[in-house]
């Protein structure tokens, strides 16, 4: 199909501008109508063409299995975030302790993928929440982080999706996320600065305020190396 140059070139500014066009992952309506095992045969055949067309020897032994190595990881490790049923259960619990205070997650790895150039976005996520009655496992935040990061992403979006998922895990708008991320599409090519990351943030609730706001970004810069 041929695309006009002007089109091509507007939708390859929306990439370089990090662009996104909703919170929510854009997915066909049958997105999940092949299994995992025809995604993986579509996919591998895919890398094949790919690697075919680049002039590489498939007959070679160290590339002979990467269409199948790619495939597999595609689907169920690098975007293995878009099913719905990969989606971790959050349980909850009664705060009977009555913590009133903020609490805190910070250093959670990220992982994700940029959906602009399919290159990797690699930091670090901070996640806070200020309980009305109901807390949630420690490792569920790490969980809930890396469900949404399993995809093609935008950063900014990455941040509104953890929190929306919190507040409706909790039942409070009282949730903030910081993300600190490397994005190999600006360190890796283009302008090749190794040096940057992307800083983004999705305040809820209470985390609107000033004073809240700053107390997270304080415990997000203490010192807690072990």
């Amino acid at each position: 199909m041929k695309i006009d140059r002007r089109l091509e070139e507007h939708f390859e500014e929306m990439g370089n501008e990090h662009v996104s066009s909703s919170a929510d992952t854009p997915l066909r309506k049958d997105a999940f109508v092949l299994t995992d095992e025809e995604k993986m045969a579509r996919i591998r055949e895919n890398v094949r063409e790919i690697m075919l067309t680049l002039g590489l020897d498939l007959e070679d032994d160290s590339l002979k299995g990467t269409p199948n190595r790619v495939a597999k990881m595609y689907v169920n490790e690098t975007f293995g975030g878009l099913h719905p049923s990969k989606k971790p259960k959050s349980s909850t619990f009664e705060n009977k302790y009555k913590y009133g205070e903020m609490l805190v997650e910070k250093n959670i790895t990220v992982y994700s993928t940029c959906e602009h150039h399919l290159l990797p976005i690699v930091g670090k996520a901070h996640v806070g929440y200020i309980s009305n009655g109901t807390v949630v496992g420690l490792s569920k935040m790490n969980r809930i982080v890396d469900y949404f990061a399993k995809r093609p992403q935008v950063q900014e979006r990455l941040n509104m999706q953890i929190v929306q998922e919190l507040q409706k895990v909790l039942g409070t708008e009282d949730v903030a996320c910081v993300i600190d991320a490397k994005h190999l599409c600006v360190n890796s090519r283009g302008i090749r600065d190794v040096e940057s990351s992307t800083v983004t943030a999705e305040y809820g609730g209470k985390f609107k305020e000033e004073a809240v706001r700053r107390e997270f970004l304080d415990y997000i810069n203490l010192d807690t190396t072990f």
